[in-house]
């Protein structure tokens, strides 16, 4: 099976492991070795003594299934586990290696039960989930296979090694034209490959076709409009608007409307790339308005990228990527701007404007209110 050739001995011993343990620090980095590596104090707080301990990895070659797979399992769990049960973020990754990360989870299983386990094993069955199980001798822990019919996959006995962290988090290492796009063409293969089971990507792809130009000449000036909900983007946008006598548009654009819903509910990577082409509708719109007048624009791509690195990288705010990052370039075939302002507002009346609003919100704006850190980030 692939994960049995995925994390067999050599490609697991290759591979670094980190598990967002504490959103304050550092994720904490191990690998696996034959030899036994006494931990240090971080790791034996994760590795502790009373608990039964195990970590589950998504893998598939075809990423629709994987991105799929892994929105159900971090469901799933949240329904099933026990509530004495820690579950935290985990990847697996080669680093400095682009796309190379398997996303997981570590779970810390504090009950009596072996409802945990039973849980995973199920789950296990998945070919595109494996589950692995942590043991203690003496002062090391090793790690093994676990299995539906309580069997242990036969290889070397594989010890957990502490490992250096990482320059960059690895989550940054599959961002690139998976939470975030920087060519049309990227964002629209992933809608292409979901045809078959989120039947409105056919007319998303319809409505980019009808809106393929996006070139425009010596138009007039366009000012995008950032900012958080509730920050003042609308009376701002309208006021520009009527001052200039300027065009208004918004990204998502108004055709989309009918179908946030619906793509709202997928994995980050259908999401993102609906969101992504929205931009490139936006742009289309942009190219001929400009022609005709001033176009201001409520949002654009900087919102679409941001909501996306914050979301995909995980912790504290230190591990987001650097200034100068390939990350926060700009799509090279995605019209540009000649002006942006960013809005911002305090937290207290942010929250005020949004309670009087009553309107309903996103995933991320729902996220935005209750964590202080996924906000400043």
């Amino acid at each position: 099976m692939l994960k049995r050739a995925m994390f067999r001995c050599g490609q697991l011993c290759s591979r670094v492991f980190a598990v967002e343990f504490d959103l304050r620090t550092e994720p904490l980095y191990f690998t696996l070795s034959s030899n036994p590596q006494v931990l240090h104090h971080a790791h034996q707080q994760l590795f502790a003594d009373d608990k039964k301990l195990f970590s589950l990895h998504v893998h598939s070659d075809n990423r629709i299934e994987k991105a799929q797979t892994h929105a159900e399992i971090k469901h799933k769990l949240s329904l099933t586990l026990p509530r004495d049960c820690d579950v935290f973020e985990a990847y697996s990754f080669i680093p400095d290696v682009k796309n190379s990360v398997v996303k997981g989870f570590f779970i810390r299983d504090k009950s009596t039960t072996t409802l945990a386990e039973d849980v995973l094993k199920t789950l296990q069955e998945s070919k595109s989930v494996c589950v692995f199980s942590y043991k203690r001798e003496g002062q090391y822990y090793w790690q093994e296979m676990l299995t539906t019919c309580n069997q242990v996959e036969e290889s070397v006995r594989q010890y957990i090694t502490p490992a250096a962290a990482a320059e960059h988090h690895p989550s940054t290492l599959n961002i690139r034209n998976s939470d975030v796009f920087y060519c049309m063409h990227e964002a629209y293969e992933v809608l292409q490959e979901c045809t078959d089971i989120i039947p409105e990507s056919k007319e998303v792809l319809k409505l980019v076709d009808e809106q393929l130009e996006t070139s425009r000449g010596d138009g007039f000036p366009v000012i995008v409009i950032e900012g958080l909900d509730a920050t003042g983007k609308t009376t701002l946008t309208e006021a520009l608007r009527e001052s200039l006598n300027a065009t208004l548009l918004k990204s998502p654009p108004q055709c989309l409307a009918s179908f946030r819903q619906r793509f709202d509910s997928e994995p980050p990577l259908i999401r993102r790339a609906f969101y992504a082409l929205g931009n490139y509708i936006t742009a289309a719109h942009i190219g001929k308005e400009s022609l005709r007048a001033p176009v201001i624009v409520d949002r654009y791509w900087h919102s679409t990228a941001a909501y996306a690195i914050a979301t995909a990288v995980g912790g504290r705010v230190e591990n987001l990527p650097k200034p100068g990052s390939e990350l926060y370039q700009w799509p090279e075939d995605l019209l540009k701007p000649n002006l942006v302002l960013l809005l911002t507002v305090s937290p207290e009346e942010r929250l005020r404007r949004l309670r009087d609003r009553g309107q309903d919100k996103t995933v991320e704006e729902a996220e935005l209110e209750i964590n202080q850190l996924f906000r400043l980030k």
